[in-house]
């Protein structure tokens, strides 16, 4: 009869301590082995790596700078009213007082005429109360003459009279009556000249008061038919004519901007500066723009300090001549120098600087198998180099590409791209 034979293998315990062990060689493996929280690997093929160097560091900032009108002259209507012919179209080139427009406003010319009709008016009796004072002044004249003569007259008379009466040919009554008659001219003369002084004090004060206000009389009527004239639109200034697009029947309200007008042939450039740089920024500092091969001087001519989206605005003008092909709208390329070119320690520009603000970056290892982060202190910075003032030795490597995606690592493992 057969019997069954037990087969012989490894007991259960046995089994079990055969899995923990290989179970804690994993974990050995995976902590020696697997990437800490702090480090990260990275392909070479997506990072730029930059070399510091000892070089000069050239201090300019790079612009684009809009070519704009040198000066520009605002055209506004005004007297408002509503168009009744237009003379010069947008883009014409003009002198100085050239019409370009003319308006039609019935109440503004009928008050016009109004203010003429009165200020003629008031002149006219101005004009009245003058001559009636200059005829006063004569009959004050006469007056004065006559008492003039009639003193002389009494004076020869009581001449002729005094030794006369003194012999008793000429009564004493007489006599007294001719003495009293001189007495009496003498003081009329003097009566007179003071009346004569007093009134010429007064008239010549009221003629001068009279005079002024005939004066701005005038010119009240001068600001009134202005008024008219204003209604022919005109160029204040010689240049060319822009941003105007009024039409025949448009109503236009008073102060109304209908335009503008550029100076002709002349131009400067308007660029927007990072707000980094608003305390170096100064008045005739020099710049520089390329175009077609030839390097033009400009200075700056105007600093606007007020911010916006994190820039202020420059103007640009050129100290020589301009370029002859540039256009008006165009864009160009400037280059601001803030200071003389110096020895320093330079590090490539690059994206990295607006995620560590300078403060840190990754550098390299000599076997370039890793990068550590490391603190540094970055000084000045151009479109092209960064000045090292800290932290960083010549020929030392540096990660200079965007750090996005590992800026929270301490340590980076570098690996060479497939």
């Amino acid at each position: 009869m057969d019997r069954s034979v037990p087969g012989k293998g490894l007991s259960v315990r046995i089994k079990a301590a055969i899995a923990i062990a290989l179970l804690l060689a994993a974990a050995g493996a995976f902590w020696l082995f697997a990437p800490s929280g702090d480090t990260q690997t990275v392909s070479t093929d997506k990072l730029t790596i930059s070399e510091v160097a000892e070089g000069s560091f050239e201090d300019f900032i790079p612009l684009r700078a809009r070519v704009t009108p040198l000066v520009t002259v605002y055209l506004d209507a005004i007297e408002g009213g509503r168009v009744e012919r237009v003379v010069s179209e947008d883009g014409a080139m003009l002198e100085k007082g050239e019409l370009i427009a003319v308006l039609s406003n019935a109440e503004l010319q009928l008050s016009v005429l109004a203010r003429q009709t009165e200020v003629e008016q008031q002149i006219n009796n101005m004009r009245s109360q003058e001559l009636a004072l200059s005829q006063t002044r004569l009959a004050n004249e006469r007056s004065v003459l006559e008492a003039e003569l009639a003193l002389e007259k009494t004076r020869r008379q009581y001449s002729r009279e005094a030794p006369l009466a003194e012999r008793g040919f000429v009564a004493g009554r007489q006599f007294e009556d001719t003495k009293d008659q001189l007495a009496f001219e003498r003081e009329r003369l003097a009566t007179l000249q003071r009346s004569r002084a007093t009134d010429e004090r007064l008239q010549s004060d009221q003629l001068a008061q009279q005079r002024a206000s005939a004066q701005s009389l005038r010119s009240s009527l001068e600001l009134a038919r202005a008024s008219l004239e204003a209604l022919n639109l005109r160029a204040p200034v010689a240049g060319q004519l822009s941003g105007f697009s009024v039409q025949v029947g448009e109503s236009l309200q008073p102060g109304e901007r209908i335009g503008q007008i550029d100076s002709p042939g002349r131009n400067k450039l308007m660029a927007g500066v990072d707000e980094f740089y608003l305390g170096r920024v100064a008045l005739g500092q020099r710049a520089a723009i390329e175009w077609g091969g030839t390097t033009y001087p400009v200075k700056v001519s105007k600093i606007y300090p007020q911010v916006q989206n994190g820039q202020f605005e420059v103007d640009l003008q050129f100290t020589d001549d301009e370029p002859a092909e540039i256009q008006r709208g165009q864009t160009l390329q400037a280059r601001l120098t803030l200071g003389d070119p110096a020895p320093a320690r330079v590090l490539p520009y690059g994206a990295f600087y607006n995620e560590t603000g300078g403060a840190w970056v990754f550098v390299v290892s000599e076997d370039g198998e890793t990068a550590v982060r490391r603190d540094v202190r970055l000084g000045r910075r151009n479109a092209e180099v960064i000045e090292v003032l800290d932290g960083l030795d010549p020929g030392e490597r540096v990660i200079t590409s965007p750090y996005t995606g590992f800026a929270d690592k301490a340590q980076l493992d570098l690996e060479k791209g497939a």
